[in-house]
């Protein structure tokens, strides 16, 4: 399981929405949404 993958399942299960993800790790939603579907690999 890659990190994109898991953040996701993570979040739903924690019933996140990934504008609550981002604040809490101090990232925009965008980048969580980078992340999510693996836009960026950095």
């Amino acid at each position: 399981m890659n990190l994109g993958n898991s953040l996701f399942h993570a979040r739903k299960k924690c019933g996140l929405s990934q504008e609550e993800v981002a604040e809490r790790l101090g990232v925009s939603r965008q980048t969580i949404s980078k992340w999510e579907t693996e836009v960026s690999h950095s």
